[in-house]
């Protein structure tokens, strides 16, 4: 029997086909303003949205109301003056019968009536939400993937008003052209590392997929001239999570790497959560034009680290001294000054650096110390946002504000999470990975631990602090990597036709060099005996399989004229804990393994096989290749 190549579209391919299959309906037909073409869910992977196509006989400006449960939870946009009309539709509820509101600038009105389908259960419905519509405007608070979740925005009345089918992972930000930056679902490699990120608009389109040979994970920063800083890492090296690279906006050509191997320790000042591959775990990353700085968060040395963009010098380190090297002390790190509170923050999350140069950061708290004989417990621990006034002439620090502390065990997320600056006195405090067991605080990553324990609750809390009040507050009963308010328009998104783009490169697959001689004929089927299959999308093949943990696994691929590849596929049991920032990909079988084959480097045809324990098995399948 031969092994099964299941063919997989890209989505920027599958969404190619769904934009020309509606344009052509829209151009057979005879759709007006009062009997337009109503396309839910237009690309495929945001079922709260539609697109609303007609064409009117003069040019005419269209106004789009959704309207909400309530008046105050109305979503308005403005579209401009044109004959042939795209209204994209933002804001539905799900298992509703919607009313869409349009409204000419000639005066007309039309009333559109969508139906959706009800939310799926992986989309959650908040357990508290106190603010008020006021306050919240006609922002939305959006949510992304983590254990048991999908990305999500709920309005003021805690509404889901959007959501996505697919993992989109990691932080979303919304860009200068009004679409937003966000994780690629194509997963890459254990634990949660995928091939890039996607710009695309909340209409749910993907405009670009920017595609990283070391895969992309945690944060992403948009330049002033466009192109994104990208956090990613070397499949080469032993270590992951330690690099950080500028990719052309236009091409997703790498332009600029840094290696933060080559200008800090990795085997110093070590978290509770420090081994040797995820030294540093390189969680968010934070460009400051004032001082054309870069500062990057180091869970797994307790550190926020801010580097000079142009030449990787260290200007400053600011955390725990304790452990490092006494001559970066005294060169890098801070002396707490004033009186009042103080606590350094211990395996941080999303640094921001503030208008005035101060330093925000989500303080997770994680063991709270640096010397595990005063490792605190989960109950007995905090986590926090905290803001740091910092003085880099004298070098000293002053800790000026704090939320969460005083909400003890009841605020404490061990991992992900993330702070927001929106101005002086203003700020937003998510904690996103907090899990409970019968009341008691679940020690390490409880959305690891929740794999295979039903009974695990898992929680995040979002919070807005104005003056130090708090003026939003939203319960949900999953974690959730990073929140983020923003309206769903935005006036700079212009909806635009046509295919996105596939940019960067997946590089091309290390190799092993070595041959395994004397293996034997195997009789059995690998397809049987290890539910061996492969999928093959436009620019890789990936190769499924369950090995027992320990099991030497290599994939050979046989060409013409004695041409053979051969890769190592490791068999280690699942991901570590440590490094577990997101759940989207995790599977309570650790027997599976993934592996990326990347069509970069190869041209041809091969047959494949595998070698187990030193057993060969015929694949009985040909992989073929052009060259890209």
């Amino acid at each position: 029997m031969s092994t099964e190549i299941k063919q997989i579209k890209h989505i920027i391919h599958t969404q190619a086909e769904a934009e020309k299959a509606f344009l052509q309906e829209f151009e057979q037909g005879h759709y007006t303003f009062s009997n337009p073409l109503v396309k839910l869910n237009p690309y495929t992977i945001c079922p709260l949205t539609a697109l609303i196509l007609f064409k009117t006989e003069t040019p005419a400006s269209v106004e789009l109301t959704v309207k909400g449960k309530a008046s105050a939870a109305d979503v308005t946009h403005h579209f401009p003056e044109n004959t042939v009309h795209y209204i994209p539709v933002l804001g539905l509820y799900g298992g509703y019968t919607n009313q869409v509101v349009l409204t000419l600038s000639t005066g007309e009105i039309h009333i559109v009536s969508i139906e959706t389908p009800g939310l799926p259960d992986n989309v959650y419905a908040p357990t508290k939400m106190e603010t008020t519509s006021e306050y919240m405007q006609d922002n939305i608070m959006f949510v992304t993937s983590a254990m048991r979740s999908v990305a999500a925005g709920y309005d003021y009345n805690g509404d889901c008003r959007w959501f996505t089918t697919e993992n989109l992972t990691f932080d979303l930000k919304r860009i200068s052209n009004g679409r937003i930056l966000i994780g690629s679902y194509r997963f890459l490699e254990k634990p949660y590392n995928t091939v890039g990120i996607f710009e695309m608009s909340l209409l749910g389109k993907v405009y670009a997929e920017y595609r990283i040979p070391g895969g992309y994970h945690h944060d992403k920063w948009e330049m002033e001239d466009g192109n994104i800083l990208i956090l990613t890492q070397d499949f080469t090296s032993h270590t992951v999570e330690d690099m950080c690279v500028l990719v052309d906006r236009h091409t997703g050509e790498i332009l600029k790497t840094w290696d933060y191997k080559k200008f800090l320790p990795q085997d110093v000042a070590k978290s509770g959560s420090w081994s040797d591959d995820d030294w540093f775990h390189n969680n968010a990353l934070w460009y400051d034009k004032k001082t054309n700085s870069i500062t990057l968060s180091g869970r797994h040395q307790d550190i926020l680290v801010n580097i000079d963009y142009e030449t990787s010098e260290i200007n400053w380190m600011l955390g725990d001294p304790e452990g490092w090297p006494q001559e970066m002390v005294d060169k890098y790190f801070f002396t707490p000054v004033g009186e009042g509170d103080f606590d350094w923050h211990y395996e941080p999350h999303a640094c921001v650096i503030t208008a005035e140069g101060d330093v925000m950061v989500f303080d997770n708290g994680h063991f709270r110390s640096k010397n595990p004989e005063h490792y605190l417990k989960g109950d007995d621990n905090f986590s926090r946002g905290v803001r740091y006034a910092i003085n880099t002439e004298d070098m000293t620090i002053r800790q000026v504000w704090q939320f969460g502390k005083e909400r003890g065990k009841d605020f404490f997320s061990p991992y992900i999470s993330n702070v927001e600056y929106y101005a002086d006195g203003h700020y937003l405090v998510h904690s996103g990975g907090m899990a409970q067991e019968d009341g008691v605080t679940v020690e390490g990553i409880g959305s690891r631990a929740a794999l295979n324990n039903p009974n695990i609750k898992l929680s995040s809390i979002t919070v807005e602090v104005l003056n130090d009040n708090v003026v939003f507050e939203m319960h949900l009963p999953a974690n959730y990597y990073r929140a983020e308010k923003m309206p769903l328009y935005d006036a700079r998104d212009l909806f635009t036709l046509g295919e996105g783009k596939i940019l960067g490169t997946l590089g091309v697959t290390a190799e092993f060099d070595t041959p395994i001689d004397g293996t034997s004929q195997a009789t059995d089927l690998a397809s049987e005996k290890f539910n061996a299959r492969f999928e093959e999308e436009c620019d890789r093949y990936v190769f499924h399989a369950a090995f027992e943990k320990g099991q030497l696994v290599m994939l050979v691929l046989e060409g013409d004229n004695n041409e053979v590849h051969r890769y190592y596929i490791s068999t280690a049991a699942g991901a570590p804990n440590a490094a577990m920032c997101v759940g989207v990909f995790q599977t309570t079988d650790e027997r599976i393994v993934r592996m990326n084959l990347s069509k970069e480097g190869l041209k041809g045809s091969f047959a494949a096989k595998l070698i187990v324990d030193m057993e060969t098995y015929d694949l009985d399948t040909t992989l073929t290749f052009s060259s890209l």
